[in-house]
């Protein structure tokens, strides 16, 4: 009796012991906190609030470990500056779209969105299958910094056109806002692009400075007011049929980090992204009804010749980028050896069910 309840004692001494450190440790653990800088202002629809669900996902699988403190643009940095602030270690993370750092690193334009490229499941396969993501690293890390999807806004439309385009003449002259390659081959057709953020576009339709704008899509750009400031609303997707969103990590940090919250932060992104997608797809559409039947917007396709034209600027484009950069030259033979390997069957499945879906009147 006296040995078994010797035994007894002593295991749950044991058990004690092993569980005590456990615990303390726990209890003792320093939360990591980050800032994060955007490019959009505070809590805008979809791209600023995406961010802000991205730092909630992430203190929710860290149980509390790790904080992320969102930044609208200009409260810490502008809301161009992202990159540099985020490859400096200002802010320990950014959320923001590749392409505005073309003039820095040209071949960060592909991650955002290629004219006449894949569309945003070819572009996820891609990343998430296909080696993107590995060569993403690859570029990004020459510039200290670890990028992520952390978002995609769909198929963009053409944008908002204070004229009606009747013919590739009526494009002359344009003053349009539109960034990263599709900018690069409007202004090969004639027109004349600038890229400025979000807070700027509303003010530049009105006063004149643009006229013609792409923002993103019939939510957001219902949010921006741009129905109020130009009559022609242009649905014609080839600029961007995907825009990935991307959460850049300051590359120190990123190392820093515990294995198990490197993963949280993966699977935070991931999740995020796929959430945004969804988001759009519900949103633009209650947005596209709210302005036709609510504010009478003109919908508008560009003509045939408007078309051909974008279509043969921007293989110029894409080719004059590849054969003056390296870094672009191998991550667009990648993008485009997958596309070719997708597009077959997007073809005979999303493509066919479309027209099949409209030919029935379904």
């Amino acid at each position: 009796m006296q040995r078994r309840n010797f035994l007894k004692t002593l295991g749950a001494g044991a058990a004690g012991v092993a569980a005590t450190p456990f615990v303390s440790t726990a209890q003792a653990q320093e939360t990591i906190t980050w800032d994060m800088v955007t490019s959009w202002p505070r809590n805008f629809p979809a791209l600023g609030t995406g961010a802000n669900e991205f730092a909630q996902r992430v203190e929710e699988l860290s149980g509390g470990r790790m904080r992320i403190r969102v930044h609208g643009a200009g409260e810490l940095v502008p809301a161009m500056e992202v990159f540099d602030a985020v490859a400096a270690g200002t802010a320990e993370m950014g959320h923001s779209a590749a392409y505005y750092w073309r003039g820095k690193v040209a071949a960060s334009q592909f991650f955002t969105a290629v004219p006449f490229g894949m569309n945003t499941t070819e572009t996820n396969a891609w990343l998430y299958h296909g080696g993107g993501q590995e060569l993403w690293d690859e570029v990004y890390a020459k510039h200290n910094l670890k990028p992520f999807a952390v978002g995609n806004t769909g198929t963009q439309m053409a944008g908002w056109f204070k004229k009606e385009i009747h013919s590739l003449a009526d494009m002359q002259g344009i003053r349009l806002r539109l960034p990263g390659l599709a900018g690069e081959a409007m202004n090969r057709i004639g027109v004349t692009t600038v890229n400025m953020p979000a807070s700027e576009i509303f003010t530049s339709l009105q006063t004149g400075v643009l006229d013609a704008a792409d923002w993103v899509g019939p939510y957001n750009d219902m949010a921006l007011g741009l129905y109020q400031v130009a009559d022609y609303y242009y649905t014609s997707v080839w600029n961007e049929p995907s825009a990935v969103l991307e959460g850049t990590i300051n590359l120190d940090a990123w190392n820093a980090l515990p294995d198990d919250l490197k993963a949280v932060v993966r699977e935070a992104a991931k999740a995020s992204n796929l959430a945004m997608i969804s988001e759009f797809a519900y949103r633009n559409a209650q947005a596209l009804e709210t302005l036709v039947d609510e504010h009478g917007v003109q919908l508008r396709t560009f003509p045939e010749d408007v078309m051909q034209a974008l279509y043969e600027s921007s293989m110029e484009v894409v080719q004059a980028q590849v054969d003056s950069d390296p870094d672009s030259a191998r991550v667009y033979e990648s993008y485009l050896a997958f596309q070719k390997l997708v597009r077959p069957f997007s073809d005979i499945g999303e493509y066919s069910y479309l027209k099949g879906r409209e030919i029935a009147g379904a």
